[in-house]
């Protein structure tokens, strides 16, 4: 995993940087044709690539981003990434800016050797810090 994580976290900074810029060209070589986005609500919701793709550069916008503490787990020719996110979004003009917690798949191609992503799951962090306790009370190795 040593080895793995510099570069799944800049491919990371490419993506977001990309989609910062606008610039869809990157995020196309970045972007699994198989890639599905799907945001933690109730009900979910799900974006294909092409829908992703075309609302990237035009309807669902970032202006800024930062990654916070950096998870990832190498899982051979996949790669899970993980994050608490500060996202500065909207989506149609309307502010969609927040905390959240944000999972990206990575899968590295058989012929040309390249990650691409192929799933992101983003929904808003929980705060409560009494949930956070009670989760963490039922870790085994404490």
């Amino acid at each position: 995993m040593a080895e793995l994580m510099p570069i799944i976290e800049t491919l990371e900074h490419r993506w977001m940087r990309a989609w910062v810029n606008g610039d869809t060209r990157t995020l196309k070589a970045l972007t699994s044709r198989n890639f599905r986005m799907v945001t933690g609500s109730r009900p979910c919701v799900l974006l294909d690539s092409t829908s992703w793709l075309q609302a990237a550069g035009s309807r669902y916008l970032c202006n800024s981003y930062r990654f916070a503490d950096i998870y990832v787990h190498d899982l051979g020719s996949m790669a899970v990434f993980g994050t608490q996110l500060h996202l500065e979004s909207s989506i149609d003009g309307q502010d969609w800016s927040g905390r959240f917690w944000l999972t990206d798949v990575w899968r590295k191609s058989g012929v040309r050797r390249r990650w691409r992503m192929v799933e992101r799951v983003i929904s808003k962090l929980e705060e409560d810090a009494q949930v956070l306790a009670a989760v963490r009370s039922l870790q085994l190795w404490r």
